[in-house]
């Protein structure tokens, strides 16, 4: 539930009772939706703690985005560039060989082999966030920059042997602008009901569909299907034919196909598609 149905819903259910602890209540309420930040909730639990910018604090990068958009640029690969409306920049699955061309403010990575993680990330990066526990285990983030949480869910990979390796890849999840954006990262098999609990209504969702090094077609249509975005943004589609084979696949089961002149997309709920959508961009650098 995002933040504003919250408060509407807590309006009305609240001004049709009367006295002084009604009054009360609903001028909290009011209060707390006049202050708080527009995160949208993609699950039940609760938000982390806004964290106010440090005052005078201005990005030069910072696109002039309105406080409901979010700016998508593709750089390559599986790297997107999403920027927040207080001008935070996350780099996804951050690497040494496609990178944003400034340092972003957060990095995510994923452990299935170089193209998805750096071994020399930039110092300037202020949060870097792996998608495994390079000690084993699990690695669990739940984190609050300025406008942006970012939490994780962590699923399994294959190694070049074949061999499993638990918890190699994390499915990032990015709530910001009353919007709840994942990026799927080198998921490997099909989402646990335990994984869709805990990922929430997603709107857009980055997915790779090679075809060959991820999931075949047929799981990945499952797992779109079982996620239900509005928009699916398609990334590690470096095969011969992957691309062509997913827009047919995906036809048939009734997105609708749009392909965009740019690498870059400004988004917010006003503008999600209304019939379920795939949007094709071509890598561009920032």
């Amino acid at each position: 539930m995002s933040h504003q149905v919250y408060c509407a819903r807590s309006f009305f259910s609240t001004r049709f009772h009367h006295g002084s602890a009604a009054v009360a209540l609903l001028t909290v309420l009011l209060w707390i939706c006049a202050a708080a930040p527009a995160f949208a909730i993609c699950q039940l639990v609760a938000n982390a703690p806004y964290k106010t910018p440090n005052p005078g604090e201005i990005r030069i990068w910072k696109a002039a985005l309105q406080p409901d958009e979010i700016q998508i640029r593709y750089i390559g690969h599986s790297t997107f560039e999403l920027e927040t409306p207080r001008g935070v920049r996350i780099a996804t699955d951050y690497n040494d060989s496609v990178r944003p061309f400034l340092p972003p403010t957060v990095a995510t990575m994923n452990g299935a082999h170089s193209t998805h993680y750096s071994i020399n990330p930039d110092p300037n990066i202020e949060h870097l966030l792996y998608g495994w526990n390079r000690n084993g285990g699990p690695m669990d983030h739940d984190l609050t920059v300025d406008d942006v949480r970012i939490r994780n869910i962590q699923t399994n990979i294959r190694g070049w042997d074949g061999e499993t390796r638990r918890l190699g890849n994390s499915i990032f999840i990015f709530e910001v602008a009353d919007l709840c954006v994942a990026h799927l990262g080198h998921l490997h098999h099909r989402l646990t009901q335990e994984d869709l609990k805990r990922l929430g209504q997603i709107d857009v969702i980055f997915a790779a569909i090679d075809n060959t090094s991820t999931l075949r077609l047929d799981s990945l249509m499952d797992v779109l299907a079982s996620i239900g975005p509005s928009m699916v943004i398609p990334m590690h589609f470096h095969f011969a034919g992957a691309l062509p084979a997913f827009i047919g696949r995906a036809t048939e089961q009734g997105y609708q196909i749009v392909r965009a002149e740019t690498p870059s997309l400004t988004v917010s709920r006003k503008t999600l598609p209304a019939q379920k959508t795939v949007y094709i961009m071509m890598p561009g650098g920032a």
